[in-house]
């Protein structure tokens, strides 16, 4: 198998495994908390983002990793993770918590979405190899952010009762 349909199996993969996952484990328990504390819990998992910064990290990755997916990928994360750290920073002042939520959901969301766009301008699935050792971000970690954007928006969406409301 060629190292392009490797990655893209990997990624799709990804994509089954943790959306499996989330359907048996994480769905019904976001979906019962309340929307604070549920939002909370995503912000928790995307103040990691910073981690991306590794991307431009020297002898990580390989020096032949087009800039041009590095370097969004790793400052787009960055901007994410800050973003649900200011997020879990303000959970005591409401309106500042709310924005930084959407903040960092939109950010994020719209990161990922440019990520995928560089990665297939610049081919990085044929050159999956020069992520060296990052390569489990974009086949692991990569799908789960995805998803939890969605779900953090849809949870932001959804009608709340009548009860819930009136905080």
């Amino acid at each position: 198998m060629s190292p392009e349909v490797l990655f893209q199996l990997h990624l799709v993969l990804g994509y089954v495994a943790w959306l499996l996952c989330l359907r048996v484990y994480v769905w019904p328990r976001l979906k019962s908390m309340d929307p604070l504390e549920a939002q909370r819990a995503i912000a928790t998992l995307h103040s990691f983002r910073f981690f991306g910064l590794v991307f431009i990290l020297p002898g990580v990755v390989s020096p032949l990793l087009p800039a041009s997916f590095a370097v969004f990928a790793a400052y787009g994360d960055f901007a994410t993770g800050t973003l649900a750290m200011l997020a879990l920073l303000t959970a005591r002042i409401r309106q500042l918590f709310w924005l930084f939520v959407v903040a960092f959901n939109l950010v994020g969301v719209t990161d990922l979405i440019l990520d995928y766009y560089h990665a297939t301008q610049s081919d990085l699935p044929a050159r999956a190899g020069e992520l060296g050792a990052m390569y489990a971000i974009p086949i692991i970690y990569v799908p789960v952010l995805m998803i939890t954007h969605v779900a953090a928006f849809y949870l932001m969406l959804r009608s709340q009762p009548k009860a819930a409301r009136s905080y």
